[in-house]
C-alpha cells in the first residue's frame, strides 16, 4: 500500500496506464500513415476539448474553496489550457483549418466524451479525488503529444510552431508535478481523499481517452 502521496501517484499511474497497443491512431501518426483527414479532425475536435476542460478546471478551483493545494492545481491546469489553446490556433491552420470551418464542425460524440466526464467531475467528484485521476490521465496524453509531435516534424513537415501544441503537453511541468503531489498528499493528511473513487475516476478517463483516439480512427 502507498503511504506517500508521491508513492500513491506513481503506483496509480502504473495501474491504470493503457495497453501499449491500445491506441492505433497514435502509431499511424508516427508512421506518417495517418492522412490530411485525420489530423483536421484531430484539431477541430481539441477546440472543443481545450474550452471545456478550462472552464471544468476553473470550476474545481471555485469549489476547492477549503483545499488550497488541490485549488492551486486546478488553477495552473486552466492556465495551460489557455496557452494551449493558442498553440492549438496554429497547429490547426496548419492542417488547412479556418475559424469558418472550426465554427461549422459538429464534433463527434466519442471524442467529447471525455471532456464530458471532465465536466462531471468538475460537478460531482471532490477536487482531491478529481486531482488524483486527471494526473494519472495525464501520464498517457504526454506520451501521445510527444510522439505526434515528433511525428508532425518527421513526416508531415509542420514548422515548430504548428507542433508548439503537442510540444506543450509533452515537456516535462515540474510545477504541475508538485502541486498535485501537494494536493494529493493533503487529501492524504486530512482525510478527504478517497483513492477507491479517485481510481475509479482515473479509469473512466482512461477510458474515455481510448475512446477519443478511437472515433478519430474512423476517419482514417
Amino acid at each position: 500500500m502507498a503511504h506517500t502521496a508521491a508513492e500513491l501517484l506513481d503506483t496509480t499511474v502504473a495501474e491504470l496506464a493503457p495497453d501499449p497497443g491500445a491506441n492505433r491512431l497514435v502509431p499511424l501518426i508516427a508512421r506518417g500513415a495517418a492522412g490530411p483527414a485525420v489530423l483536421q479532425a484531430l484539431a477541430l475536435e481539441q477546440r472543443w476539448v481545450i474550452d471545456a476542460d478550462r472552464r471544468a478546471f476553473l470550476h474545481l478551483e471555485q469549489r476547492a474553496a477549503e483545499e488550497p493545494e488541490a485549488a492551486a492545481y486546478f488553477r495552473l491546469l486552466a492556465g495551460g489550457e489557455e496557452l494551449a489553446r493558442g498553440h492549438l490556433a496554429a497547429f490547426a491552420a496548419a492542417c488547412g483549418v479556418d475559424e469558418a470551418r472550426s465554427r461549422a464542425h459538429r464534433p463527434r460524440p466519442g471524442c467529447q466524451a471525455y471532456p464530458a466526464y471532465v465536466s462531471w467531475l468538475a460537478l460531482n467528484a471532490s477536487p482531491t479525488d478529481a486531482v488524483l485521476a486527471i494526473t494519472v490521465n495525464f501520464s498517457a496524453w504526454g506520451g501521445y503529444c510527444a510522439t505526434i509531435g515528433a511525428a508532425l516534424r518527421t513526416h508531415y513537415g509542420f514548422s515548430a510552431e504548428a507542433c508548439a501544441f503537442f510540444d506543450f503537453f509533452a515537456r516535462p511541468a515540474p510545477d504541475l508535478d508538485e502541486s498535485a503531489t501537494a494536493a494529493v498528499g493533503a487529501g492524504l493528511a486530512t482525510g478527504r481523499l478517497d483513492t477507491h473513487l479517485a481510481h475509479t475516476y482515473g479509469g473512466l478517463l482512461q477510458s474515455y481517452e481510448a475512446l477519443f483516439w478511437d472515433t478519430l480512427l474512423q476517419t482514417a
